[in-house]
């Protein structure tokens, strides 16, 4: 039997250094991460030398396909004036504390940025919940006391080394941190980038001479940001639309319901006009922007619909690993899974159409449908 074939974000870096966009050029880095074989950081270019989005993973093995990519289009480390992170996953900052260590880079990221795998401690009503109030109705008294106490029960949660529904909490390997530890003693150079400036939905960055308005995406992270340059119809989308596999959407975020969000934030970047160019952080440049947010929502539907068919299969109350095992293939069984299926169970629930109830040890159990 033929294998599945390969994604396109799962293929390798390669060398090469192309334009994509006006005065856009794509550097493909190279990651080892599950599913994923390369991350697409971009060099916009000016007068002044060029803003780079999402510098790789940390490491020197990821620092020097930096500079072998930035000097194929004549450019050093130097040159670089600003980093712009989409998120707050490592994949995404990795070469930005380096630029700003080796060349004074301004670095850019959402206002609610943060490292880390669940709400950052004291701000457990994150920004992200003002950034989606601004663009719909204001929400009464009682409903922003559940999402305060909601968060404050994930930074506890996190604390404890649990997750909310009583799985292990969800970090990076031994191995990796141990790399991540080793690199930073190595270069002197800290691990996670301190955001020099902040921004918000709505918000300008002149690059390239032209307008670029930042787009506040949560979801795929609750820090996540997109750039949208109207005039040459570019939309640098990061992790919030890939073309080929969806994000993942984790239940640890800044709201009960990052699901929501994400379908929220779907609609609102389908909804931009006149895009000729979707440049994504993982997988090759494509053009339909709205035909690829439906395909992601149609996905989420699906699965939404698989969970309720789940649980009715089980008959009984089922813990959120029981429906994670269910609903994913072994080969991708982890923690992660579990948060994504999490996502899921709790976006029912608070459309009333699941219901959950303590488990045994810890743990929650849900019947949904």
């Amino acid at each position: 039997m033929s294998s599945a074939p390969r994604r396109q974000e799962q293929e390798s870096a390669r060398a090469e250094v192309r334009e994509v966009a006006p005065d856009v050029l794509r550097m493909e880095l190279p990651i080892r991460l599950p599913g994923l074989g390369h991350v697409n950081m971009y060099a916009i270019l000016d007068r002044d030398g060029a803003a780079v989005v999402d510098p790789g993973l940390p490491g020197p093995a990821t620092w020097r396909a930096i500079q072998e990519r930035l000097a194929q289009a004549g450019l050093r480390p130097k040159h670089v004036h600003t980093v712009i992170v989409t998120h707050s996953h490592p994949d995404h900052f990795g070469g930005a504390a380096h630029f700003a260590k080796e060349a004074g880079a301004r670095v850019v990221g959402h206002h609610s940025f943060h490292f880390g795998f669940g709400p950052p401690p004291g701000r457990p009503d994150e920004a992200s919940v003002e950034d989606l109030e601004a663009h719909r109705e204001a929400r009464d008294r009682e409903e922003r006391e559940e999402d305060r106490a909601y968060a404050e029960e994930l930074t506890a949660a996190h604390a404890r080394g649990r997750t909310p529904w009583g799985g292990r909490r969800i970090r990076p390997s031994l191995r990796t941190r141990l790399r991540w530890k080793v690199a930073h003693w190595l270069s002197g150079i800290s691990f996670a980038p301190r955001i020099s400036e902040r921004v918000q939905h709505g918000d300008v960055l002149q690059l390239a001479g032209r307008e670029w308005f930042v787009v506040h995406t949560p979801g795929h992270t609750a820090d996540h940001i997109c750039l949208h340059d109207p005039e040459a119809g570019t939309f640098l989308a990061g992790d919030h639309v890939l073309p080929s596999i969806t994000p993942h959407i984790g239940g640890i975020g800044s709201s009960r319901d990052p699901l929501s969000s994400f379908f929220y934030s779907l609609d609102r970047v389908g909804e931009i006009q006149h895009v000729k160019q979707v440049l994504p952080a993982h997988g090759h440049p494509f053009a339909d922007l709205r035909a690829r947010c439906e395909a992601i929502k149609r996905h989420h539907f699906e699965r939404l619909a698989r969970v309720k068919a789940i649980s009715r299969e089980l008959g009984q109350p089922a813990s959120v690993e029981q429906f994670s095992r269910r609903l994913f293939k072994p080969r991708s069984w982890s923690g992660m899974a579990e948060s994504e299926t999490f996502a899921h169970l709790e976006h029912l629930r608070l459309l009333g159409e699941a219901e959950r109830r303590p488990g045994p040890g810890g743990t929650l159990e849900y019947v949904a449908g």
